[in-house]
């Protein structure tokens, strides 16, 4: 079974997204509150994919994606990002530090378990 990673500064998000994804059969999820503590989580972990919001304090998710990007055993793995921001400008952004895909809150549980689905069997 994958492990995942899950960074965000919402608690309640954090619990929506764990739910999805144990319902989804993804019982092996790690929480972060912000891109500080993912990145130190990542880095002291191996995980199959990264869930990320984009608006945190301490550090955001675009720059915890291009720093996820320089550790080895992340430069391929698939990092997906669950934010409010839905502009085509954030979006490649995103594209350029590194996100496989973007998925904009709030989100459809079955449209999440379908991108992840999609990410981790690449």
């Amino acid at each position: 079974m994958a492990k995942l990673l899950i960074v965000d500064d919402s608690t309640m998000l954090r619990d929506m997204l764990n739910y999805a994804l144990n319902e989804g059969g993804y019982t092996d999820v790690t929480e972060a509150v912000d891109g500080v503590d993912g990145l130190a989580k990542a880095k002291a972990a191996d995980f199959d994919l990264i869930i990320t919001d984009v608006n945190m304090p301490n550090m955001d998710g675009l720059t915890l994606i291009g720093e996820l990007r320089k550790v080895p055993q992340y430069s391929k793995k698939p990092i997906l990002v669950l934010t409010t921001e839905r502009s085509d400008e954030m979006k490649a952004k995103g594209k350029a530090a590194g996100a496989t895909g973007w998925i904009v809150k709030p989100f459809v549980p079955d449209q999440l378990l379908k991108a992840v689905n999609i990410v981790l069997s690449r």
